[in-house]
């Protein structure tokens, strides 16, 4: 079955002030044993977005 073709794409940008992100930052490897492509939302940028207690860090541009 052909995938339909696309036209627009709309999405959100969010800017993150620090230069050289690796991928361990973006998804931290600990986050990445899932068997599904899913989920990994709330993890993205886990370490920047909460404390070492799970709060969220005000401020940070994905809260």
């Amino acid at each position: 079955m052909p995938i339909e073709k696309f036209i627009k794409i709309q999405s959100s940008a969010v800017p993150v002030q620090i230069e050289n992100v690796d991928t361990d930052q973006i998804i931290p490897a600990r986050f990445l044993k899932a068997v599904e492509r899913k989920g990994f939302g709330d993890n993205l940028f886990r370490d920047w977005r909460y404390d070492k207690s799970n709060n969220p860090i005000s401020g940070f541009p994905l809260e």
